[in-house]
């Protein structure tokens, strides 16, 4: 058993203009969860986000998609956690990640930020502490540094989203185990499941 969660954090830039890039699969799950329990994020500018509360079972969650853009997703995710009293250890973080295939999704505990900019402010907000749960929502990788931002930055092809969407649905499906603190189950019910 570990932390039930009590807050999912999904990363991206506000503005239409980047809501359909790949930077931004964090807010496509934030959207995602709050559809299939019937929640409306609203914008909330004591927390610099659009937030909802939903009930998963018994279990109560604070969703928030930070309005901050990426590199200072960290103020809002710490004003919402310290103000419900949040411990870290409670809180998902959903970002992309380049070092998996489209629709690939895997759970973990810490680490650094992986040149990720959203993480990179989450720590440092939260006092350089890295132990709250990750999701790493595979994006795929353009194969060279140097075409990092504009991919990032660029809009999926349609068989990559769909392969994401896909992804996303399989997180949907172990949320409740999240929500129970059941973490190495809910991993290795999604891991294995998007292994083929």
């Amino acid at each position: 058993m570990t932390a039930p969660i009590k807050m999912i954090v999904g990363l991206g830039n506000p503005g239409s203009e980047y809501a359909e890039t790949r930077h931004n699969a964090g807010f496509w799950l934030i959207d995602e969860i709050a559809r299939a329990h019937g929640a409306s994020l609203q914008a909330d500018s004591k927390y610099h986000g659009d937030t909802a509360r939903i009930l998963i079972g018994s279990h109560e969650v604070r969703l928030l998609k930070p309005m901050t853009f990426m590199n200072r997703s960290g103020q809002s995710v710490a004003k919402l956690a310290n103000f419900y009293k949040i411990p870290l250890e409670s809180i998902l973080v959903a970002h992309d990640e380049m070092d998996f295939a489209p629709g690939i999704m895997r759970l973990k505990i810490g680490g650094g930020h992986g040149g990720h900019n959203g993480l990179r402010d989450i720590i440092a907000q939260m006092g350089n502490q890295k132990d709250f749960l990750r999701l790493r929502m595979g994006i795929g990788h353009p194969g060279h540094a140097s075409q990092v931002t504009g991919y990032v930055l660029g809009k999926p092809q349609t068989d990559d989203r769909i392969a994401i969407e896909l992804g996303i649905k399989e997180v949907l499906a172990v949320l409740p185990l999240l929500l129970a603190g059941e973490l190495q189950q809910a991993m290795n019910q999604l891991h294995t499941k998007l292994k083929g």
